[in-house]
């Protein structure tokens, strides 16, 4: 599928011009529908061949969770590798083609900067419904601790 941006002329040299030449005011709506089609286009499209996708990266009081959608990817697809406090997803899609032809496939990988009260010997993954979930425990010294007020 290709998308065509089809801009309308400007008429701004026109501005002595009668009322139907002046700019259309669907511009506004135009431009931000582009934008929005230009920011989903690999979630549209599918993973493009060296395409990045989106994250979502949330913690509670014990870990840090990075978590993306990789519809129609095998988990056997799926490689999740921390080296050095970078963490990096790499996703294979392979798309089946009819009689004849060859299957194709698309790669897409993420990379993070990992900070170090995680735990990196402890990281864990988790593929379920199209959607990846790296688990990333915090260390013991990193973790928030109680302390009790002393009465004097």
């Amino acid at each position: 599928m290709n998308i065509v941006r089809y801009t309308y002329p400007s008429y701004g040299s026109l501005a002595t011009a009668p009322s139907r030449f002046a700019r259309s005011p669907w511009v506004g709506l135009e431009a931000e529908i582009d934008r929005l089609f230009a920011a989903s286009l690999p979630a549209f499209a599918g993973i493009a061949d060296g395409a990045s996708f989106p994250v979502d990266l949330y913690q509670d009081r014990n870990h840090a969770f990075v978590r993306a959608e990789l519809p129609g990817v095998n988990r056997a697809d799926i490689q999740v590798e921390m080296t050095d406090g970078t963490l990096t997803i790499t996703a294979v899609r392979k798309t089946p083609q009819g009689e004849g032809q060859a299957e194709q496939s698309a790669s897409s990988s993420r990379s993070l900067t990992i900070p170090a009260e995680i735990s990196a010997d402890q990281v864990s993954a988790a593929y379920e419904n199209g959607v990846l979930t790296v688990t990333l425990p915090k260390r013991e010294e990193a973790k928030p601790k109680k302390v009790t007020v002393a009465v004097k």
